[in-house]
């Protein structure tokens, strides 16, 4: 009996206790320092790749965009705006954004330098990758819209301003603590800092440098479609699918922490929130070319993707899945909408980059107060026209100082002959009788 009453004490112990180490890990734990640390590093770095990779989107939904004679600058403009992109925002970039005093409103022109510690949650390694492909991104969306009249090395000249000085002052303003941080402006991964910027600057560049030679009729409508036909609708859908994959580093990484249950559900609903807002970007501008223009426009839907996705960069995180939708269906209603507007104003952008990146960021921004509760519309309203306007007029400024002495576009021999011919020598495709 007594052996008996011995071995069922021990199945009751063994049973509270495994009962409590159930209710321990279904409790919301919180690792140690140094593996938080390693967590979170690893986050920064695994998202940094995807954001990197959709330099390769960008590539072949340009490439893919413009006429098959421009294809081989488009891919030299893509490699080199990269990698002017990584040494500008290592030479003066991370520290113009973070060297930043609380408040402030422009941080240190001195190089990144690696100070990691423990207390930080993550290496500053892992932090400079992952923002300078953001920064890249930022240069990346000014290319196609400018494509088929700029010269190479003055667009080189430009990403290296961009990305060293433009981008990462507005950028500092939020991220980096500085006046829109403390007026509590919210844009959580960059529909403003990020894509608006870079749409805003587009929309200089465009304005600027004009439209391509017989683009628009004298009435102001578009040219036949004919002579301005995109090389490759289907390295345009591959780009779109590649930009897709890569918003999910995009978007999911800038929770900027995963060693915590709450942080790893987070990332888990923003890939949700993220996927679904791009679907409705699609869909929407689907539904809208047809029941608008009697055909459905694969182009518009393609770019509606990523209208929908950029609209959903400010806040992917708070919304409901339903509401990512609509968010992003809107996102791609502005993009065939205001692809029609640029039209009407006869500004050229040959990939549609201002409508997705500019038009989408304003809408993604300041409907964010509608999911979260610590955000007001006129703090929102405040950041995306000091960030446009700051941008615009700042890269209308260097445009013109360009086009007064370097130079920005090519002569009109060299256009009708193409940018493949002129720029590089490099011809993408052989060309038939």
């Amino acid at each position: 009996m007594t052996k008996l009453f011995k071995k069922f004490s021990t199945l009751l112990i063994s049973m509270i206790f495994l009962l409590n180490m159930s209710s321990a890990g279904m409790a919301d734990t919180t690792v140690s320092a140094e593996v938080g640390f390693i967590f979170n590093t690893l986050l920064f770095l695994i998202c940094g790749f995807l954001v990197m990779f959709m330099a390769a989107g960008f590539a072949m939904l340009e490439s893919g965009m413009v006429t098959s004679k421009s294809v081989s600058v488009i891919c030299a403009k893509n490699i080199g705006l990269f990698s002017i992109a990584g040494i500008m925002f290592w030479l003066v970039g991370y520290n113009l954004a973070y060297g930043i005093d609380p408040g402030g409103y422009i941080g240190k022109f001195i190089p990144w330098a690696d100070g990691s510690k423990i207390d930080t949650g993550y290496s500053d390694g892992s932090d400079w990758y992952f923002q300078m492909v953001f920064c890249a991104t930022t240069v990346s969306i000014v290319s196609g819209a400018m494509a088929e009249r700029i010269k190479l090395w003055p667009f080189f000249t430009f990403a290296a301003i961009l990305s060293g000085i433009i981008y990462p002052i507005v950028m500092g303003w939020q991220w980096g603590g500085g006046w829109l941080a403390t007026m509590g402006f919210s844009d959580f991964a960059g529909s403003t800092l990020v894509h608006s910027t870079g749409g805003a600057a587009a929309l200089a560049g465009a304005i600027i440098i004009g439209p391509r030679l017989g683009r628009f009729t004298k009435s102001g409508s578009p040219a036949p479609l004919k002579p301005f036909a995109a090389s490759s609708i289907p390295l345009v859908t591959i780009g779109v699918f590649i930009l897709w994959l890569g918003w999910f580093g995009f978007n999911g990484g800038s929770q900027l922490a995963i060693g915590t249950t709450a942080d790893a559900i987070a990332v888990s609903k923003i890939f949700i929130n993220t996927f679904l807002a791009g679907a409705g970007g699609v869909l929407g501008a689907a539904v809208i070319t047809r029941l608008h223009f009697r055909k459905t426009d694969v182009i518009q839907m393609l770019n509606g993707c990523i209208g929908g996705l950029v609209a959903i960069t400010a806040e992917p995180l708070l919304p409901t899945p339903f509401a990512a939708i609509l968010i992003g269906a809107v996102g791609g209603l502005i993009v065939v909408y205001g692809t029609k507007l640029l039209f009407s104003l006869q500004i050229d952008d040959v990939v549609g980059a201002i409508p997705a990146h500019l038009f989408a960021g304003v809408w993604g921004t300041l409907i964010v107060p509608a999911t979260n509760s610590g955000a007001n519309f006129s703090t929102q309203l405040i950041g995306v026209l000091s960030v446009n306007i700051f941008v615009f007029v700042v890269a209308f400024i260097i445009f013109k100082i360009m086009k007064a002495t370097i130079g920005l576009r090519l002569s009109r021999e060299g256009e009708t002959k193409g940018t493949d011919v002129t720029e590089t020598g490099v011809i993408a495709y052989a060309i038939r009788d």
